[in-house]
């Protein structure tokens, strides 16, 4: 976890705005979270309005704070639009260029990539957002690099996350991001939700109902989770499936929108940031049990998926 850590978050809220995406904002920013060893987010809701409208006008919310929270947010989540056709207001607009010029990390949930776009800081940028969109937000925002098939896109200071439930997988990563694997765990179980997705996962996945018994990949992911540091193979996995490699491929694909080489190098490179969190100095021994093999491999892998270079990784989330 970071030495020192604080952080505003301001989520922009409008009439139409998602109750779920606006829960999973303050689920994940918003609680305190005494259990963790580290000072949380400073959460804030913000809107042009006193009272905003919620999506099918369920319910009004009333009391949140002006959009002047957001001038001074180090992060700036804009949740979805009910209608990505219909223009944003201009003052939430004015709010997100103001936040883009001074440097703060914007982040959209599902179809909130749209209000990102209007504001003109999508340009020249990696992009997602909801698959039911995708071929319209490609047409009005041409100068956007569309990832149309993924859960969500980490593009440095602009991130955007496919829809409701990737908003969660979003959310953790920043989470990781911020504080590191081991906490980000923890705020996992806490969802009891899945430790992690990556973010280049398919969206869409057409999976039938599995039949009675269960043939899940469930139990031989959680045979290598636990055999991560020996050296396993796809086919060390197929042979555990009791299926050959193509067919798990094809079973990963199904089940998890991703390869099991991908899937297996995620776990280990998961596995190589706790062990640096936890005090690990040397890296041969980190890259050894994380099964990563080398330390060259296991630097060119933690900075592919974290950014960061394991020197830097330990000054960010190493022990004190």
């Amino acid at each position: 976890m970071p030495k020192e850590f604080s952080h505003r978050v301001a989520v922009l809220v409008d009439d139409g705005s998602n109750p779920f995406e606006l829960g999973v904002a303050t689920e994940l920013f918003g609680l305190r979270r005494p259990e963790l060893p580290c000072r949380w987010y400073d959460l804030t809701l913000c809107a042009a309005r006193p009272a905003v409208r919620m999506h099918l006008g369920m319910f009004t919310m009333t009391g949140v704070a002006g959009l002047d929270a957001a001038a001074t947010a180090d992060t700036v989540i804009v949740p979805n639009r009910p209608d990505p056709q219909t223009a944003a207001d201009p003052a939430v607009l004015a709010a997100i260029r103001g936040a883009a010029d001074r440097g703060a990390r914007l982040v959209s949930f599902c179809t909130g990539t749209f209000t990102l776009a209007q504001a003109g800081v999508l340009d020249g940028r990696r992009a997602t957002t909801h698959w039911r969109w995708a071929d319209e937000f490609a047409r009005r925002f041409p100068s956007v690099r569309l990832e149309p098939d993924v859960l969500f896109v980490d593009d440095g200071d602009v991130l955007t996350a496919a829809g409701s439930a990737a908003a969660l997988d979003l959310g953790l990563h920043l989470v990781h991001r911020d504080h590191g694997a081991e906490v980000a765990n923890a705020v996992s179980r806490r969802l009891v939700f899945t430790g992690h997705r990556d973010g280049g996962q398919r969206q869409f996945v057409e999976r039938p109902v599995p039949p009675v018994p269960d043939t899940s990949l469930a139990p031989v992911l959680e045979w290598a989770r636990e055999r991560l540091g020996r050296s396993l193979t796809v086919p060390d996995l197929a042979n555990r499936a009791a299926t050959s490699p193509a067919t798990l491929h094809r079973r990963f694909r199904t089940e998890l929108g991703t390869t099991p080489l991908a899937w297996l190098t995620t776990e280990r490179v998961t596995l190589a940031c706790r062990l640096i969190e936890r005090g690990e100095q040397r890296l041969d021994r980190v890259a050894s049990a994380s099964g990563l093999g080398t330390a060259a491999n296991l630097r060119a892998q933690l900075r592919r998926h974290t950014g960061l270079s394991p020197s830097a990784y330990r000054r960010r989330f190493g022990p004190l």
